[in-house]
């Protein structure tokens, strides 16, 4: 009897029941979510590809921005520097077979027209080319272009057997107008500007450059004021020797 009641006793006071596990069941996205999404990670790639090429237009418009104030100040600081500093001076020399020979006919050194311009000037100690160089600057058309050429020659005659070291530099390309004025003396004793500058022993008071430019970039007048305007330097003898009276 008492293992009976033991017996009934292990058993537990309410039934059993068994329950199915829990499973985690991952829910997917529906249709629409993922064409919302689709749309909206297109809206931000579009986004984004617009803001970098607006980025890189910015970029090539600030370099080019740079590059034409360079050039204009390259221009600018040519003819202030060289021209501001010509030196007036009388060629009594001519160059015959490459070799010089003297001329009772003397030239002074400033010659201008309206569209190409003559002076003699010096380079700094530190430049390659030293000494008085003979400037002259016109414009020239090479391979369907136009462009202002600069050309150096030195002003003193060589010596027998050597051969003048001429040098071609391009100051400017894409030019489409190039033009000069002079303002000084005319023959009545009035100053005024005047197109040409010829036959003259004294240098113009002032240059004007005008120049125009296909690529659109603007470029205002350059006024440069000479400082020497008395000629006070010439050529005494075939070997370069050079007084230097009444330079300013």
């Amino acid at each position: 009897m008492n293992s009976k009641r033991e017996a009934k006793s292990d058993r537990p006071k309410y039934p059993l029941r068994i329950t199915a596990p829990r499973l985690n069941v991952a829910m997917g996205f529906t249709l629409i979510e993922v064409l919302i999404a689709m749309t909206l990670l297109s809206i931000m790639v579009v986004l984004l590809f617009s803001s970098l090429r607006i980025c890189a237009k910015s970029w090539e418009q600030g370099e080019s921005k740079i590059a034409e104030v360079n050039e204009v100040a390259v221009v600018y600081n040519f003819f202030q520097r060289h021209l501001s500093s010509a030196i007036p001076v009388w060629d009594d020399f001519t160059v015959k077979n490459g070799f010089t020979t003297g001329n009772q006919d003397k030239t002074f050194s400033f010659q201008g027209k309206k569209q190409s311009l003559q002076f003699v000037s010096v380079f700094p100690a530190s430049a390659g080319r030293t000494g008085m160089q003979l400037f002259l600057i016109e414009p020239q058309e090479q391979d369907g272009e136009r462009l202002i050429k600069v050309t150096l020659t030195p002003f003193y005659p060589v010596t027998e057997g050597e051969e003048w070291h001429r040098e071609e530099v391009v100051l400017l390309r894409h030019v489409s107008d190039f033009s000069l004025a002079y303002f000084g003396a005319d023959d009545a004793g009035e100053a005024e500007w005047q197109e040409e500058w010829l036959e003259k022993g004294v240098q113009p008071r002032l240059v004007k450059i005008s120049i125009n430019t296909n690529n659109g970039v603007y470029w205002a007048d350059m006024m440069i004021e000479l400082k020497v305007s008395d000629a006070g330097v010439g050529i005494s003898d075939g070997n370069g020797a050079a007084s230097s009276e009444g330079v300013e």
